[in-house]
């Protein structure tokens, strides 16, 4: 018996990997967070299976959940939003599992920065400009942030910023990046990426606040930089006419050249 943790993307039910589809169709029970994985996917479920909404369970029940499964013999698909790799609350479980001899699987999803780049038709990273992205977020509830990781600092890198779990926070975090970014820089809001009701806001710092009223408060990401309205850029080197690469070698002289040794 094996408990399949399994990132189901971002909303739209085929953004779900093929390994991920796979699993929850052999596994007698799924666990899933109702609140935001898409129903659709439990059609992928075995007929009889046991479908359980974790929306209101605490991590205990959750876990006793996984370990009457395992008494069973029954395997499970545990459901997550996006990509478990990040603000998944997978260490937890995890850890528990692992001290109970419960074995466990990883299938990546597709996350909700890389659907909301799909949406917005946008390259994160542009030759010359930036080749970085910071995934982060701002304080919460639910998780403070360490004293190190500022939004002020990550701002100070140049980096793009893909920042969750933040739409509520929006006028602060405007007011955090203008004096890094500047007023003018542009501002992407997507709700609710790749679901039917999607929604975009596009702004700068000085008026995304505006421009963002009555977009919810929350499943909204907010992307900041000077690459998305970027349009003087170079091209890469990788498809350079000149470049000498393992798949084009230049010339015979090439270290890459058939019969070269390297």
């Amino acid at each position: 018996m094996t408990v399949h943790f399994i990132g189901a993307g971002p909303g739209a039910p085929d953004l779900l990997t093929l390994r991920g589809r796979d699993r929850i169709a052999a596994s007698p029970v799924c666990l899933y967070a109702g609140s935001l994985v898409p129903t659709a996917l439990l059609d992928h479920c075995p007929p009889g299976a046991r479908i359980v909404n974790t929306a209101s369970l605490s991590l205990d029940e959750i876990i006793a959940e996984m370990a009457t499964a395992h008494d069973a013999g029954l395997d499970v698909a545990r459901l997550h939003s996006g990509d478990l790799s990040i603000w998944s609350a997978m260490g937890e479980q995890m850890r528990r599992l692992k001290a109970l001899d419960i074995p466990v699987t990883v299938t990546p999803g597709v996350p909700a920065f890389a659907a909301a780049a799909a949406a917005l038709e946008a390259e994160l990273t542009l030759p010359g400009l930036v080749q970085s992205v910071v995934l982060t977020r701002t304080p919460g509830r639910a998780s403070a942030m360490p004293p190190t990781e500022t939004l002020a600092a990550f701002a100070a890198t140049g980096a793009t910023l893909a920042i969750h779990l933040s739409i509520h926070r929006l006028a602060d975090l405007v007011a955090d990046l203008i004096p890094t970014h500047g007023e003018d820089c542009p501002v992407a809001i997507v709700w609710r990426a790749s679901w039917p009701d999607q929604r975009i806001v596009r702004a700068t710092l000085d008026t995304i606040v505006t421009a963002a009223t009555g977009g919810g408060e929350r499943t909204a990401l907010i992307l900041v930089g000077h690459v998305l309205d970027a349009e003087e850029f170079g091209d890469s080197s990788l498809y350079a006419a000149g470049y000498d690469r393992r798949f084009r070698p230049q010339s015979a002289a090439s270290p890459f050249a058939i019969g070269t040794s390297s």
